[in-house]
């Protein structure tokens, strides 16, 4: 289990993401798709097709 500190939300993407994916494309994704602040603190789970990998983007 991996603690999570109070304030910080959690967004979980729905869909498919493409793994290959860098940390800066992640952020590029929040900021279009979501209209969030990819800087902000939050932290966001994009998965993969198969839904056997995940990418965590915490900033």
């Amino acid at each position: 289990m991996i603690p999570i500190p109070s304030g910080i939300r959690v967004w979980i993407a729905t869909g498919h993401t493409d793994m290959r994916r860098g940390m800066q494309s992640l952020a590029l994704t929040v900021q279009e798709s979501l209209k969030r602040d990819a800087h902000a603190g939050d932290l966001y789970i994009f998965r993969g097709r198969r839904g056997d990998l995940v990418e965590i983007f915490m900033a």
